[in-house]
């Protein structure tokens, strides 16, 4: 494998950006150079074919300028696949297949070259159909190795790709964290994270506010009554009390009897409000249908006028 440098040339390059890292130079140069000759002799042949066509066919001059027209064309596309097959980094399999098809065709235009006008074409012997088979069994090979070549280069990129994927996930399943850190990444990102019980918003307020109905029913003596602990067994009690160790049972002075009537009369006292709020609406749902009939009535006498 050759060194990457910085003097390695465009060629270098344009191999690294289609095709990969490069086995050797003579690979890049001689690869490159058929390919682009290929090209070469493609378009010399063109021109000179259309040249040639501006003479008189059969002429001299005809001859003279499509006879190369043909051989250059017949060998540009041996080259360029030629070229293809040595760029790629496949096996002498191929390149041997690949230079014993350019040497089928380089045969053909040479069998070319020597019928050509005399006899081709229907005229004299007419070796044109040896010619033309010649070429065609070097043209398969040739189609044959550049194809097992392209084939074989892209099932090594998959190959390349897929290492590199199980490769990755090695690294990342050989990744471990500590508790230490596991817990670190949980208070940085909990830091600016406000939590209460219960689920409720924490609020910094210190009031608390009431609808103005909430405590109409509810008679508030003009004493309160306070107890203070008288000793220090009052408070050990208490403080048990708090943890949990004891109960503390407090009863009420009053009797059953009087709860449950204040219970009875809250209860009346709710469905009274409950009837008043009934019969305020539908008050007003029928006042809203007498006026919506009146509307009707008054939109009925203007549409008859």
């Amino acid at each position: 494998m050759v060194a990457r440098g910085d003097s390695d040339g465009y060629l270098f390059d344009l191999y690294r950006q289609y095709i990969g890292e490069p086995s050797g130079r003579n690979d890049v140069y001689v690869g490159f150079g058929l390919f682009f000759g290929g090209i070469g002799l493609a378009v010399t042949a063109l021109v000179l074919f259309i040249w040639g066509s501006t003479h008189e066919p059969q002429s001299t001059a005809y001859v003279t300028w499509t006879e190369p027209a043909y051989g250059f064309g017949m060998l540009s596309l041996p080259a360029m696949m030629l070229g293809i097959v040595v760029l790629l980094p496949s096996n002498r399999r191929m390149l041997y297949t690949s230079l014993a098809g350019a040497a089928i065709t380089f045969g053909a235009v040479l069998g070319f070259f020597y019928a050509y006008p005399s006899d081709w074409n229907g005229f004299g012997q007419d070796y044109t159909v040896e010619v033309v088979a010649i070429y065609a069994v070097g043209i398969a090979g040739l189609i044959a190795s550049t194809g097992g070549a392209l084939i074989a280069h892209y099932l090594e990129l998959a190959q390349s790709a897929g290492v590199g994927e199980a490769r990755d996930g090695e690294r990342a399943d050989s990744e471990s964290y500590t508790d230490e850190e596991i817990q670190q990444d949980i208070d940085d990102a909990m830091e600016d994270v406000e939590l209460s019980w219960g689920g409720v918003e924490k609020d910094d307020n210190t009031q608390l506010s009431f609808s103005g109905n909430e405590f109409d029913n509810v008679e508030i003596g003009d004493t309160a009554k306070t107890t203070r602990s008288s000793g220090v067994d009052s408070q050990v009690a208490g403080l048990k009390g708090l943890k949990g160790g004891e109960t503390k049972t407090t009863t009420s002075s009053s009797s059953v009897e009087d709860q449950t009537a204040k219970l009875k009369e809250l209860r009346e006292q709710k469905r009274a409000e409950e009837l008043a709020a009934d019969d305020s609406d539908g008050a007003l749902d029928t006042i809203a249908t007498s006026l919506r009939s009146g509307v009707r009535r008054v939109q009925s006498l203007l549409s008859r006028k």
